[in-house]
């Protein structure tokens, strides 16, 4: 670390940032604001942050903002108009134009096209159609990044943290893998006592500081779901996954929780096209093919 008195690190700046967004969506969010939270001069800090992380920093605001909307669509009961002030929106009609323009449709279209998801009805959760399932082999995957606890729509804020530090380490690559890895069960437990990680691909050989933290996903066979579409949408995949496709297979689960690697970048590709490997570890004896 340099030993000069003017001396920033940028990262634990930028961190706070990026937590301070997630943590405080409903509230407003300007430059000068974050920029006291920064604590970095309001010329400055957010080209900084746009270089650093990406995106502008109203893209992301927008972008969390959008995210955790549709997680409140598809998974509770809220109307918009609640919703709308939750992710801090002024009313229902800015929300809605601002939902329309990133997912195509308004906000009340959407979820209803999405009733199978809502785990108040009690509709059958399994979808008719299922999706392909490879089994195959999974090399590790060399990970660095930072634990979550609490809902697993609200990741991100642990992905962004480790982006940030390990790209002031040096070891952002065009080819850096985006992976997620989900301990627990979250229709068994509540929000709060829920555990995750969310890591990043370290080049071969490469050394990390804290805070962020080592781990590995993969080394076993597992049952490969790609899935299409946006995020809070993959409950009835796992639904599925678990309980129609692993039960009629027959295979035996491995101890490893699973995860879930990400091809596509939601800053840039619409919700409809993200792409998602759910990863589901399987024991060491398990063949492979697609099933």
């Amino acid at each position: 670390m340099p030993s000069t008195p003017n001396w920033v690190d940028y990262r634990a700046q930028l961190t706070r940032v990026t937590a301070h967004i997630h943590d405080h969506l409903a509230e407003p969010l300007d430059l000068a604001e974050l920029a006291v939270v920064a604590d970095l001069s309001p010329y400055h800090w957010h080209r900084v942050y746009h270089a650093l992380i990406g995106e502008t920093v109203a893209a992301t605001v927008r972008r969390v903002r959008l995210h955790r909307a549709s997680g409140y669509l598809a998974q509770t009961a809220l109307t918009v108009t609640e919703i709308a002030r939750r992710c801090g929106y002024p009313n229902a009609q800015s929300f809605t134009r601002a939902f329309r323009q990133r997912f195509g449709q308004s906000p009340q279209a959407w979820r209803d096209t999405r009733t199978d998801d809502l785990p108040w009805q009690d509709a059958n959760p399994q979808p008719a159609r299922g999706w392909p399932v490879e089994v195959r082999y999974v090399p590790i995957i060399e990970l660095a990044g930072m634990p979550h606890r609490g809902s697993y729509m609200r990741i991100g804020k642990a992905f962004e943290s480790s982006q940030i530090h390990l790209a002031a380490q040096g070891l952002m690559r065009q080819d850096t893998r985006w992976v997620g890895q989900y301990h627990d069960d979250p229709f068994a437990y509540p929000e709060a006592q829920l555990n995750s990680r969310a890591g990043l691909s370290l080049p071969p050989g490469a050394q990390v500081e804290p805070p962020l933290q080592r781990f590995t996903a993969g080394g076993t066979p597992c049952a490969v779901l790609r899935y299409q579409g946006p995020y809070p949408n993959m409950r009835d995949a796992y639904r599925w996954l678990y309980g129609t496709w692993l039960v009629a297979s027959g295979h035996a689960l491995a101890d490893q929780p699973v995860f879930e690697e990400y091809h596509n970048n939601p800053r840039t590709s619409s919700p409809a096209d993200l792409l998602t490997d759910i990863c589901l570890p399987l024991a060491a004896s398990t063949g492979s093919g697609a099933v």
